[in-house]
């Protein structure tokens, strides 16, 4: 996408070109600018072609929307409405407004098993039809045709609660389901189409000569075939119509002409006219508030994506096709995909110069799942992503002096003396003793929360010496005003090793404090392997002498056999960096 052409409308001349970005949200990358009214506009790749069309100067002027809109049929707000004429053309639009959080009104439903079904919000939804029209996603059924989204437009003005008609209950449900998205209960989002040319299948038979039971009868079948395909593919639609599926404009007209004729045999060949088209796949489905994945489907989608990201996974340092809105850096040795969290507002480093790799640990993905915490004192979580995937994540507690119990007070006294690594000093650290032969704990990325600290750090020292390290958008990349979380593989054996097994065989980590509990190892075996650790440390430059038996891991399999290292010795692995220093 070319983010310096000019979004404004060729009708409005020496305009300055608006503030451009591009964001991904839920898997999907906009670019985003501010509106002149001080509202927010979000293009599809789709828009590319159509940008100045898209201006809303162009198609939401009020005059022009209010004189040249025509409401389409339906329970919701939408309306067909054609652009201004831009460069001698204009461009057909579908503008609708998202019920996002409103009440589904029951004669909508036409199953009963949908009768829990809710609107999706706008990211939802685009992002459910760019998946439907995409071969890829463990999809087993071929091409359902879909509108073109195009963009998402949000006004500057916020409605009072009562007059949104939406719930808050309903908001939160969505928020659970994606959170950090970004979505405003008292705004208006409008979901902009491409227009499809042709008739919906109940226009259609309103011009052929048939009785109404045979009417009713052949759009009930169609219906069904519809929702059939749907399904095959992976998807359901709640409120599934004859309006809602459309046959094209020109084998539309074929079906006429076909009618031209009288009795009974003319509007016979039509109807057997409407079902070859629809056997053979050519008909749009339209009207995505209520669509949804199948069960079966999310789970495809799940270990698609969870298989995808092995592979990627296990060739993570091999450089792929870079994204715009992704770029590439490298900190204290270490190589990263950079890129915004653009749900949250945050920032987000991920290890590696594979770009597949960033929307896998985008915080909507991980944040709000289900975790267990691995820690008393710390904020360490172990949690299943979305996308199948095993992650741990920590606050990092860099600009801290910590007081856990298990520390004595001279080494505490030590911490003071050398401080807490940042994020960026533990991955570098943990590449650094990987490549050296010391078993450490594979990183995975580095997530700045959007929002500010509640409390401002006791230690500096950390910020100042980063001081000169900037990300890409030239912003200090340790910055004090906020947390970050670091994010690393949930143990389960190498990754190469990983990617070639099914995850009913993978290892399960254990710290040396618990394996002590579960009598896996001794109370001897721990100190031998602990003060092991400590020594390699020592010999390769390291200062490693508070980690304690909870700071390193062993992998056991299902019969709670160990891993062993090259040696034949068990291997343990080191999961906390932010105790040790280069001498």
């Amino acid at each position: 996408m070319d983010t310096s052409s000019d979004l404004t409308s060729s009708s409005i001349p020496d305009k300055p070109a608006p503030h451009k970005s591009l964001v991904n949200v839920l898997g999907v990358v906009y670019l985003h600018t501010k509106t002149e009214d001080g509202g927010d506009l979000y293009f599809t790749r789709f828009a590319e072609p159509h940008q100045d069309h898209l201006d809303i100067n162009n198609w939401y002027e009020e005059s022009w929307f209010t004189q040249n809109r025509v409401r389409l049929l339906g329970t919701s707000s939408v309306y067909r409405v054609p652009t201004k004429p831009v460069n001698g053309s204009s461009l057909d639009l579908v503008v609708k407004n998202c019920r996002v959080g409103e009440d589904v009104p029951i004669n909508t439903h036409t199953l009963e098993e949908f009768m829990s079904a809710e609107f999706n919000s706008p990211w939802e939804e685009f992002a459910l039809v760019m998946e439907m029209a995409d071969k890829q996603m463990g999809q087993r059924f071929s091409w359902i045709r879909a509108q073109r989204p195009l963009a998402i437009y949000v006004p500057p003005q916020r409605m009072q609660l009562w007059q949104s008609g939406r719930s808050r209950s309903k908001i939160n449900r969505i928020r659970a389901r994606h959170p950090g998205v970004d979505l405003d209960i008292l705004k208006q989002y409008k979901l902009v189409y491409e227009w499809i040319r042709g008739k919906n299948l109940t226009e259609i038979f309103e011009r052929i000569k048939l009785e109404l039971p045979d009417v009713v009868h052949h759009l009930q079948a169609m219906q069904k075939k519809a929702f059939d395909d749907l399904s095959k593919k992976g998807y359901h639609m709640a409120d599934m119509k004859p309006e809602h599926v459309i046959i094209h404009e020109d084998d539309c007209e074929r079906i006429e002409h076909m009618g031209h004729g009288s009795g009974p045999d003319a509007a016979g060949k039509q109807v057997d006219a409407i079902y070859r088209l629809m056997e053979a796949g050519n008909y749009s489905v339209i009207d995505y508030e209520l669509l949804f994945r199948t069960p079966e489907h999310e789970d495809r989608v799940k270990a698609t994506r969870r298989h995808s990201y092995l592979d990627d996974m296990r060739n993570r340092l091999e450089p792929t096709p870079l994204p715009p809105h992704l770029s590439r850096t490298e900190i204290f040795g270490v190589p990263y995909i950079f890129g915004h969290a653009e749900s949250t507002g945050g920032r987000m480093w991920v290890v590696g110069r594979n770009a597949r790799l960033f929307d896998y640990f985008l915080p909507e993905r991980w944040r709000k799942t289900p975790s267990l915490s691995l820690s008393g004192t710390n904020e360490v979580f172990y949690t299943v992503t979305k996308d199948n995937i095993h992650l741990v994540w920590k606050t990092s507690r860099v600009g801290e002096f910590p007081t856990d119990a298990k520390y004595s007070p001279e080494e505490i006294e030590k911490i003071r003396q050398f401080g807490i690594n940042s994020p960026f000093e533990e991955f570098s650290l943990s590449q650094a003793l990987n490549e050296k032969g010391i078993h450490a704990a594979y990183v995975r990325a580095i997530y700045m929360t959007g929002s500010l600290k509640v409390e401002i750090s006791s230690d500096a020292r950390k910020y100042q010496s980063h001081q000169e390290l900037v990300d890409n958008d030239g912003n200090p990349v340790l910055d004090v005003l906020h947390n970050y979380i670091t994010i690393r593989g949930y143990y389960n054996g190498p990754d190469k090793w990983v990617s070639e097994h099914e995850e009913a065989v993978l290892l399960t980590p254990v710290d040396l404090q618990r394996a002590v509990r579960k009598n896996i190892i001794t109370g001897a075996d721990c100190a031998s392997y602990l003060e092991r650790v400590k020594e390699r440390l020592r010999s390769a430059g390291y200062d490693g002498s508070l980690l304690k038996p909870n700071d390193l891991l062993l992998a056991v399999d299902a019969k709670g056999n160990i891993m062993k290292d090259r040696d034949g010795q068990p291997d343990v692995i080191i999961c906390n960096f932010e105790i040790v220093w280069k001498v």
